[in-house]
């Protein structure tokens, strides 16, 4: 700093140089998700249009194989560093997908693939149950009789606006009523709509149910109208004809979504406000369509085989969703209606879950207030949304899961998107999260249990040895060996009974298998020490090199033992690439005394002796953990279910999954240079 310069004179230029660093990095992060986004994009757009060409006999394989492919992508994503594997995942998922022509899910959080195996009870709204096609059947009166007035009106009192293209605006029952054939331009009902001048508008709510429209008749009088729920429009309305709750229950009987249309006077009204929604004459009633999907029945079946409880939240009437529960053959146990759902303290609530299957008239508050409820038993909670007012519940939810086709504010509040609306990919999505969380597991206790052991046996070793056991490049080696012969975890089959439940993390089962099996390697090793030093008398070139070719051997074939809580081979077998690789990276550490590396890395050919001693060890070994193995899950820990995670346990997970978006960004800023 030149001599005479203040600090007052250099704030400025800091805070300059602090607010273009600011700017870069804002750059820079924004440039690398828009990339990103438009790889993802352009790819999701490419398999819309293979998807439809897709032959039946590959769909399922084709499932599977793009899920996992997925996954790696979006897995590289976020550890941007890896840019390389990056590109290669990319190219190679095209080529895939290119090749068998379909797609599945696209997870867009990482963690949440493990939370998909853990999904014990799931909440959706009609989501996946129906076409999702709403079309509107018939106008009624007041006493159930076919009329087009309630068509009128509604068409009067309506948010959406017709266009060349399509309805925009306005909800899906607006858009059904504008589609109308008779509201078609041109059409005699349309005509007289158009006759109606609107003077102000009151959207709908949620709290209030309605939607209103001040409006001049042809001959210009005021008049009030409004439609809504049928419960919240005739509570609003004064003598109500006899038949028209007769007439609404079969409606709802029926399964038909409906509307009631109402109106009134409006001398005096200048501004339209909520407390103006009172004294109505009922007209009538608007019934729409929206079908049961024919495959919904199976998926659900699926998810219950899954051990998944699927409970429908609705903004619908309850006996219209039971009714739809009934089309697909669920067993609808219990109807909560929303108000009953606001009259009930969280103890209360939470108890009326477990037994209820279908929350009707429930508000988006609501929803998201059953969802925190339910997840307070310590399972796994998902929520099924697509429109703007799941969002807080997917939000709130273990595993939001929306669709490609809904608004991006449920989109960008979910973990997963799935890319069909289909429930048969979800349990499939399900199935999926359970085989990679059983295959990590697999290697958590593999890596746990040998890496105690050899720790275990290191520390042992340099109690009675004037050499080092090992020398650090051979442990490199062997690290590197060992974990190359478990990349192919991932493909490996997974038995039936691990795929059946809902799986979770429980560091106590991993303690205590690392605690059991982790000595059973030491003692092989021990043995190997024995055999080097006082059968073979080895000098510290051969001991080194007996205990690496010992310790690959058993490292890497255990797997085969620990992968399943069968007999293996016999009762559970390995994928032909987990059969080959591990073997190959045993094989290949056995092969490398012998090769022209072996003095540059510290190794001496061995006698064959010694192999027909390890070859007997790792036999007795393997047997030996076989044995342990069994004995292990008879025990009661193993046995008893894991209980459920507590608050702290539940909230670090929470975070966790929340925060993996931000932590590609941060991993990019920490790891490119500032230009």
């Amino acid at each position: 700093m030149p001599v005479g310069t203040s600090t007052q004179e250099l704030e400025p230029l800091v805070r300059d140089h602090e607010c273009l660093s600011r700017q870069h990095l804002t750059q820079r992060r924004d440039r690398l998700g828009r990339e990103s986004r438009e790889v993802r994009e352009r790819l999701v757009a490419h398999l819309a249009v293979l998807t439809e060409r897709a032959p039946q006999k590959v769909a399922p394989r084709l499932r599977r194989t793009s899920l996992r492919l997925v996954l790696a992508y979006d897995f590289c994503d976020m550890h941007r560093s890896i840019a390389t594997c990056h590109k290669v995942i990319i190219t190679y998922l095209s080529f895939i997908v290119k090749y068998y022509l379909g797609y599945i899910t696209s997870p867009r959080r990482t963690p949440s693939c493990g939370s998909m195996g853990q999904i014990s009870p799931e909440c959706r709204g009609k989501f996946g149950l129906t076409e999702g096609v709403i079309t509107f059947e018939r106008g009624l009166d007041a006493e159930g009789k076919e009329s087009d007035r309630p068509l009128l009106f509604g068409l009067v009192c309506n948010e959406a606006t017709p266009t060349d293209e399509g309805p925009v605006g306005g909800n899906a029952l607006d858009q059904a009523l504008v589609s109308a054939p008779g509201a078609s331009a041109g059409g005699e009902v349309a005509t007289s709509a158009a006759g109606y001048e609107r003077q102000g508008v009151l959207p709908f709510d949620h709290e209030r149910q309605l939607v209103s429209v001040l409006v001049k008749d042809p001959s210009g009088k005021p008049l009030l109208i409004t439609k809504g729920a049928p419960e919240v429009v005739l509570d609003r309305c004064t003598n109500v004809p006899d038949g028209a709750q007769t007439a609404l229950e079969g409606l709802f009987s029926e399964g038909a979504r409906v509307v009631a249309v109402a109106t009134r006077s409006a001398e005096g009204v200048e501004t339209l406000g909520a407390e103006d929604e009172q004294g109505f004459a009922l007209v009538g009633f608007l019934t729409f369509a929206d079908r049961p999907k024919a495959d919904a029945g199976t998926s659900i079946a699926q998810l219950e085989k899954l051990g998944i409880e699927v409970k429908i939240i609705t903004g619908d009437n309850g006996l219209v969703a039971a009714k739809v529960c009934a089309d697909i053959g669920v067993d609808c146990t219990g109807v909560l209606s929303g108000t009953e759902v606001g009259a009930l303290d969280d103890d209360q609530l939470e108890a009326a879950i477990l037994t209820t299957t279908v929350f009707a008239r429930i508000s988006p508050d609501q929803k998201s207030r059953i969802i925190k409820v339910a997840r307070r038993t310590g399972k796994d909670v998902a929520f099924l949304g697509d429109g703007v007012n799941d969002a807080v519940a997917l939000h709130h939810a273990d595993v939001g899961i929306s669709v490609d086709s809904g608004t991006d504010v449920a989109k960008d509040a979910a973990d997963v998107v799935l890319l069909d609306k289909d429930l048969g990919v979800l349990a499939e999505g399900v199935m999926e999260g359970r085989r990679i969380f059983a295959n990590t597991m697999k290697y958590v206790l593999m890596s746990t249990s040998s890496n105690f052991g050899n720790m275990f046996s290191a520390a042992g070793a340099s109690v009675f040895l004037s050499f080092l056991p090992m020398l650090p490049t051979q442990i490199l080696l062997n690290n590197l060996l060992y974990n190359a012969g478990q990349l192919v975890i991932p493909t490996d089959h997974v038995d039936d009974e691990a795929l059946a439940r809902p799986a979770a993390w429980d560091m106590k089962f991993i303690r205590r298998f690392m605690s059991v099996f982790g000595p059973v390697s030491s003692i092989f090793d021990f043995l190997t020490f024995w055999v080097m030093l006082s059968f073979l008398h080895a000098g510290h070139v051969e001991f080194r090199t007996g205990w690496f070719v010992e310790s690959i051997a058993t490292q890497t074939l255990v797997i085969y033992v620990i992968r399943t809580r069968r007999v293996p081979f016999f009762k559970s077998r390995p994928s032909p690439s987990m059969l080959l690789v591990p073997t190959g990276a045993a094989l290949v550490g056995a092969v490398l005394p012998y090769t022209g590396l072996a003095n540059l890395l510290g190794f001496t050919p061995l006698p064959t002796t010694f192999f027909l001693l390890l070859f007997a060890m790792v036999v007795v070994y393997l047997l030996l953990v076989e044995l342990a193995k069994t004995r292990f899950y008879r025990a009661p820990h193993a046995r008893t279910p894991r209980p459920p995670s507590t608050r702290a346990e539940r909230l670090e997970r929470r975070i966790r999954r929340r925060a993996s978006r931000f932590i590609r960004f941060a991993v990019q800023e920490d790891e490119a240079p500032l230009v």
